[in-house]
């Protein structure tokens, strides 16, 4: 899949630092008449520190665990500024925490997050993983079951972390980041659509750092070098769901 460049007018300003603006978790389940699942979609800011843990942010939820949570998605973060930017096609206003995100940033431009990226945000370390791929359920949410085909065709998705160290975070938290990988792949070019050699960097580092990549991302970048001729070898072991246990399973 390959997106056009996104019709959206966003604007950061370059010398801002980055913070958190809000935390957010489930206030109400969120029910999906087409799965019959309740969902965790329906997130809202919360006053005070909120723990990040390992297997997620505490207090949330996911309804469909088959395709949602695990460590590689253990939080969802999305900037306000592109969130906002979404108003106009989505015809209704979208507070925080309206798209399920935990974080919501404000002068931090997540869709340009190097995956591998490390951010410390209160007490917590987390690392970017992957982008978020719209789903039926965010259809619901919106009341349009188009959204998905329109929220994808901006290529602008938000990205999801693991947690490195569990801490505690607060709404307005500065974002400091620790370390961005030389491969320079960023969330927006995995949703966006790899090229081969966009797909080849991030597999080379993944296999030289030993870092264990989310399956679909690992997948997504084996089709696009095999598309482009190249056939790689990738050790099972670095490509995981992360909602399992045990080796090859991101722990």
């Amino acid at each position: 899949m390959t997106i056009a460049p996104s019709t959206l007018e966003v604007a950061f300003d370059p010398a801002a630092t980055g913070r958190i603006a809000a935390v957010c978790t489930v206030a109400e389940l969120f029910p999906v008449p087409a799965s019959g699942l309740m969902s965790g979609i329906d997130k809202r800011p919360v006053p005070g520190p909120v723990r990040l843990l390992t297997h997620g942010v505490l207090g949330d939820v996911q309804g469909d665990r088959e395709h949602h949570g695990g460590i590689f998605k253990a939080v969802y973060a999305f900037s306000r500024e592109v969130r906002e930017a979404f108003v106009d096609l989505a015809g209704q206003e979208l507070p925080d925490g309206f798209f399920g995100e935990n974080l919501v940033t404000l002068g931090h431009d997540t869709d340009e997050t190097v995956i591998g990226e490390r951010w410390r945000i209160g007490g917590a370390e987390i690392e970017a993983t992957c982008p978020r791929t719209p789903c039926g359920t965010f259809s619901a949410r919106l009341g349009d079951r188009r959204w998905g085909r329109t929220f994808s065709a901006q290529g602008r998705c938000g990205a999801y972390f693991r947690v490195r160290t569990e801490g505690e975070v607060t709404a307005g938290e500065a974002i400091e980041v620790l370390a961005r990988p030389a491969h320079g792949v960023t969330i927006a070019d995995a949703f966006r659509g790899l090229t081969a050699e966009q797909a080849r960097a991030l597999l080379d580092w993944a296999e030289g750092t030993g870092t264990v990549l989310y399956d679909s991302l690992a997948r997504s970048a084996l089709t696009v070098l095999s598309r482009a001729g190249q056939q790689v070898d990738f050790p099972a072991v670095l490509r995981s769901t992360g909602r399992g246990l045990g080796p090859g399973r991101g722990l």
